[in-house]
């Protein structure tokens, strides 16, 4: 569940948690701390698994929920989700404007620049999980010249099929065996949304999906212009970067998107009309 210190509120059918992008990368290295720390304070900690499940999700996350109830179920039980996307923060501050002030884009690549740089030899460790061999390559050594003090303690590209189920084992016992506090995974959505869930109900790790985080910060593929970002046009620079890959993916869930925003704030403003007023 998502942590009682900040609110959760739905976007469409999924429910997000409500933080800044300060806020969020500071929290997830103390839950990374102190989930290997045998002494932590288990207070305010209360979940059934022994890691934590972060996602970051747009429109697109959004779109398949709407049509994938398994995948909904997955997002909603997951620790965190934040909002990766400017369109959904918007729709958020509009349908609750009580948190409008809280609600910032936490955006994937902005947490895990964020996270490596704030990261020294007391910690966290973490672990690269995705990407092709040459990405892995570029994004570790990109990593060493920008974050020094940031420790990789492993890195793996798994093969382009599904796993078997030795293959998942073998995987957790690397991932265990490195010492990693922290698991960036980088296998597409929706595919490493799945993942990040698993490995956070099978060791004490906080497990992140962060989608294009690895190539933006290897350098093999360009981001798009900070003004576009904010704008909300991030999607038409990368569609028309990738038109093959992402066509299917932004027209189809922009539509959809659209669609469940509309339907978020008018649920918003039917409440908001039926709240009592106060003199």
């Amino acid at each position: 569940m998502t942590r009682a210190f900040s609110p959760s509120r739905y976007v469409g059918g999924l429910s997000f948690t409500v933080i800044s992008l300060i806020d969020a990368s500071s929290v997830l290295v103390t839950e990374a701390m102190n989930l290997t720390d045998p002494d932590r304070n288990m207070e305010n900690v209360h979940r059934s698994r022994p890691g934590v499940s972060v996602h970051f999700a747009n429109a697109f996350n959004i779109a398949i929920a709407c049509k994938d109830a398994d995948y909904a179920r997955l997002l909603n039980s997951a620790d965190y989700v934040f909002s990766d996307g400017v369109p959904v923060t918007w729709v958020g501050r509009i349908a609750y404007p009580n948190e409008a002030e809280q609600w910032e884009r936490v955006y994937g690549p902005d947490v895990m620049n964020m996270t490596l740089a704030s990261s020294t030899e007391d910690g966290p460790t973490h672990y690269l999980l995705g990407g092709t061999p040459e990405v892995l390559a570029h994004l570790e050594d990109a990593i060493r010249v920008k974050y020094p003090a940031a420790q990789i303690v492993g890195a793996e590209s798994p093969p382009f099929r599904e796993p078997t189920t030795q293959d998942l084992i073998d995987r957790d016992k690397r991932i265990l065996a490195s010492g990693a506090e922290m698991v960036w995974v980088g296998l597409g959505t929706p595919k490493q949304d799945y993942e990040v869930a698993r490995l956070a109900v099978t060791m004490p790790v906080v497990a992140l999906a962060v989608g294009a985080a690895f190539d933006f910060i290897a350098g093999t593929t360009s981001q798009a212009p900070v003004w576009m970002q904010r704008s909300g046009l991030e999607w038409t620079y990368r569609l028309s970067r990738e038109p093959r890959r992402l066509g299917r993916r932004y027209i189809w869930g922009n539509s959809v998107f659209l669609l469940e925003a509309s339907r978020t704030l008018r649920r918003s403003h039917r409440q908001n009309r039926k709240a009592p007023r106060i003199k």
